[in-house]
């Protein structure tokens, strides 16, 4: 099982990405933009995803991802149950993530 814990040990070695507290959740970002963050329980990690591959994502495991509240459905964001994710799984997503909110060039070097 996947903890915040792991998630924060992987987001401070990503250049430029930095963690705050905001209405009693954690998050991860680039500048002003949320790439990862928490429920407040902890048990859900939302992140970067793009729209239009979301809908495959959920239908293909539903007890894994699931879709953002109605609220937030305009953003490229995707939900998952942390319970369910490995961490190899977790790495992936988060990087991609990651990747989607950072100029090329930043994810080139960490990559290259």
């Amino acid at each position: 099982m996947v903890t915040v814990e792991d998630v924060r040990q992987l987001a401070v070695t990503l250049p430029r990405s930095s963690e705050h507290l905001i209405r009693d959740r954690i998050k991860f970002r680039v500048g002003s933009i949320v790439y990862v963050a928490f429920s407040r329980d902890e048990t859900v990690m939302g992140f970067a995803f793009p729209k239009e591959e979301r809908a495959a994502l959920v239908a293909a495991e539903p007890a894994k991802f699931l879709l953002p509240p109605e609220r937030d459905l305009r953003y490229n964001w995707v939900c998952a149950r942390l319970a369910a994710l490995d961490h190899d799984e977790m790495r992936e997503l988060v990087l991609e993530a990651w990747r989607m909110v950072v100029p090329k060039k930043v994810y080139a070097a960490r990559t290259g």
